[in-house]
């Protein structure tokens, strides 16, 4: 089953389109760089993009930090949000249990579906950031041994760039399992995908705001966006681990508890479509 919905997944045109738009848009931002060769100010726009200029390889951070706000989010809730929605509002949802298809087990598979794509998503990103960004502003250094520094300043390896790429995409990533966990919820919860991509879209925005607002402070630290720039600190030397273990364990949390209520409902609903 989990294998159908992930081949169903990479079938679909709209599953490419939209990966191709999260590349597309750090690309064109490349461009203008490139040919400006103006660059934010340091501490202004996303993370890193002040610093590409110097060294290309710094890219998929920037890449990453551009698309994080707001259109990758937007990408994994409207996939999470059609997930059992979708079945219902065009009428194969019913039809899929008629076939003995436990409603745990196609949970499960939709849920493997979402993830693929979220993962797929943060590479494709990271991997076009990296090949435009070497292309369009080069490596950064003659030298392969220190290619690049860290926010601290300290010098880092290409090894060690590498692995703290790596340690950002599977940050990014989780952080992104989050979102799709609260949309794939509301999916099980009506026959509209894009009420539950919106729904999903809306608890979003509305923890951004909370994060921003010093009266939330109460509540501030357990707000599914609060550590999602936490990934940043990975490029310091030494890596601040609190945040980001912080931005780990919210987004546990959330997973886990929404999973779980997607899960109970699921199991529990009358399904008429």
């Amino acid at each position: 089953m989990i294998g159908v919905e992930v081949v169903k997944l990479v079938r679909r045109p709209r599953t490419w389109v939209s990966v191709g738009l999260l590349c597309l848009l750090p690309t064109i931002v490349a461009v203008f760089l490139a040919v400006s060769q103006i660059a934010p100010r340091p501490g202004e726009g996303p993370a890193f993009l002040s610093a590409v200029l110097a060294n290309g390889q710094l890219y998929p951070a920037a890449a990453l930090g551009i698309v994080l706000p707001i259109f990758l989010p937007v990408s994994v809730a409207v996939v999470a949000g059609d997930s059992i929605a979708g079945e219902a509002s065009i009428g194969t949802l019913r039809y899929l249990l008629a076939r003995a298809v436990g409603r745990t087990r196609l949970l499960v598979a939709k849920l493997a579906a979402v993830v693929v794509y979220t993962v797929l998503a943060v590479i494709a990103v990271a991997v076009t950031g990296y090949v435009v960004g070497v292309q369009l502003f080069g490596s950064g250094s003659a030298s392969l041994a220190y290619a690049t520094s860290t926010v601290s300043g300290t010098p880092l390896t290409t090894v060690q760039l590498l692995e703290r790429t790596a340690l950002m995409i599977a940050y990014i990533g989780w952080s992104m399992l989050g979102v799709a966990a609260v949309s794939l919820f509301l999916s099980t919860l009506t026959d509209s995908s894009l009420g539950a991509a919106l729904g999903g879209l809306a608890v979003l925005v509305g923890s951004t705001v909370l994060v921003a607002l010093d009266a939330a402070g109460g509540v501030r630290d357990w707000l599914p966006t609060r550590y999602w720039l936490a990934w940043v600190d990975l490029f310091r030397e030494p890596i601040l681990w609190h945040d980001v273990q912080r931005g780990v364990a919210v987004q546990g949390v959330y997973i886990v508890v929404l999973l779980g209520a997607a899960w109970a409902n699921f199991a529990t609903r009358d399904i008429t479509s």
